[in-house]
């Protein structure tokens, strides 16, 4: 059965992040990647996906584009056949990191846009990738792409997102919840707090992977996400 599949990157993430998922799955699905760079709050983007997904689809999102999967599903929950939440928590920001991101944002419009996603890199993914083109490489270019105005508005967003803890008991649809073995930015006991609150949902670890499992471990990602969709 080919299903509708919509896909959300993440902060300063464009569609090389599924690009390797788009490929692997087009047996399975038709998917769509969202552009996420042009709102400014997480409402908005979820509206901007909504009026441009197919009636019904299934949904997935990476740390950023998980806190607007849980927007979608928060406005139109009849339209989810299937939710994949990856390498994201449903948790809000604490003060200190919306400060974090608050400081990333002045960086970013005083001129030093470029020096940012260097310094986060090391962060996001596991150390044996920072030096692959397919990796690292393909971060900053999209960084690039995204640029200074669209990580603001992003940040915006993010720092603005709710707790979206209470809402997890009622997600009635198939949920894989996919992190990886070194995510450091939403770690395995986030995802696996998720796990435990969604009725039904599968927790799977991709080993050897930071914060961008699809990028860092394509392979693994996409045969996950292709199981999840037969289901």
């Amino acid at each position: 059965m080919s299903r509708d599949l919509v896909l959300l990157p993440g902060l300063l993430n464009d569609h090389r992040l599924w690009a390797a998922q788009v490929e692997a799955l087009a047996p399975l699905a038709g998917c769509l990647v969202a552009d996420l760079t042009q709102d400014d709050s997480l409402a908005a983007m979820a509206e901007r996906v909504l009026a441009a997904a197919p009636p019904r689809f299934a949904l997935a999102g990476l740390s950023m584009g998980g806190y607007v999967a849980l927007e979608i599903l928060r406005r139109a929950p009849e339209r989810v056949e299937r939710l994949a939440l990856v390498d994201t928590t449903a948790r809000p920001d604490t003060p200190e990191q919306s400060q974090r991101r608050k400081d990333a944002v002045a960086l970013a419009r005083a001129g030093g846009f470029d020096r940012i996603m260097p310094t986060m890199l090391p962060l996001l993914v596991h150390p044996d990738h920072l030096a692959l083109e397919r990796v690292g490489g393909v971060a900053k270019d999209m960084a690039r792409a995204v640029g200074a105005e669209a990580f603001a508005r992003q940040q915006n967003a993010i720092m603005h997102r709710p707790d979206a803890r209470p809402g997890l008991t009622r997600v009635a649809c198939p949920t894989l919840v996919l992190v990886g073995s070194d995510d450091s930015v939403t770690p395995l006991e986030r995802a696996e707090e998720m796990a435990d609150l969604i009725p039904n949902a599968h927790l799977e670890v991709v080993e050897k992977s930071g914060h961008l499992s699809p990028l860092e471990q394509p392979g693994a990602v996409s045969a996950l996400m292709a199981a999840w969709l037969r289901q």
